[in-house]
């Protein structure tokens, strides 16, 4: 595997843990301990990170261990606010652009969230939950606002992990298929209504947690995210 290969998988990697939740808000990323797990130098680390934390999944201080972000409730009610405008923009641009292609990529879509809750992968079907929105501001054809979703999307799962109750994947595909409904309708308002209920949900999930126990440490939790 070449080097950037290697760089990419260990960026790629270290975001699906922290956005799948397996590597909680505030635990610590030791440059050592993800450069021994992957074979990379810290160089490589140190730029996956630089990522992350660009990001906002990240939070880096200097000379202090970098940690995974652990948003407050300001940071989270900013961050959804400037989501319910992103999402508003993604469902009308979509209404307008509707396509056969597109409708097929977001039922396929769903689908993979209904398989990942049917065998209980909770993770991976919370994680696909979010892409949806990425995949709906994707297919807007506007790199910009798909960037821009995918930060708040990939910190709402930030903001779940710190704050929230668990994820329901049956609540969210009726949700999205609900949205998709309405878009091949033709129904702009109707799914620019939904998608407000839906995102409003997602809101009403980001209540105080308890705090989890017994976590198991980034090598454990990395030997899960260590294949291409």
């Amino acid at each position: 595997m070449s080097a950037s290969s290697r760089a990419d998988l260990t960026y790629q990697s270290l975001r699906r843990a922290i956005i799948e939740q397996a590597v909680k808000p505030g635990a610590k990323l030791r440059e050592d301990e993800i450069g021994g797990h992957f074979g990379v130098s810290r160089t490589i680390v140190r730029a996956a990170l630089a990522r992350l934390h660009a990001e906002g999944l990240v939070d880096i201080r200097p000379k202090r261990t970098a940690t995974v972000a652990a948003p407050t409730a300001d940071e989270a009610r900013a961050i959804f606010e400037v989501r319910r405008c992103l999402e508003r923009e993604v469902v009308a641009i979509l209404a307008r652009c509707w396509s056969a292609s597109a409708k097929a990529a977001l039922l396929a879509h769903i689908e993979d969230e209904d398989t990942a809750g049917r065998r209980g992968d909770h993770a991976g079907a919370g994680r696909l939950a979010g892409e949806f929105h990425i995949v709906l501001a994707r297919l807007t054809g506007n790199a910009l606002l798909e960037r821009y979703v995918s930060e708040v999307v990939s910190r709402s799962s930030l903001i779940l992990a710190v704050h929230g109750r668990a994820h329901r994947a049956d609540c969210s595909t009726a949700e999205h298929r609900g949205v998709v409904a309405a878009l091949d309708a033709g129904d702009e308002e109707r799914a620019m209504r939904l998608m407000a209920e839906h995102l409003q949900a997602v809101i009403g999930r980001a209540l105080p947690d308890q705090a989890s126990q017994d976590e198991p440490s980034l090598t454990a939790v990395l030997a899960r995210y260590g294949a291409p």
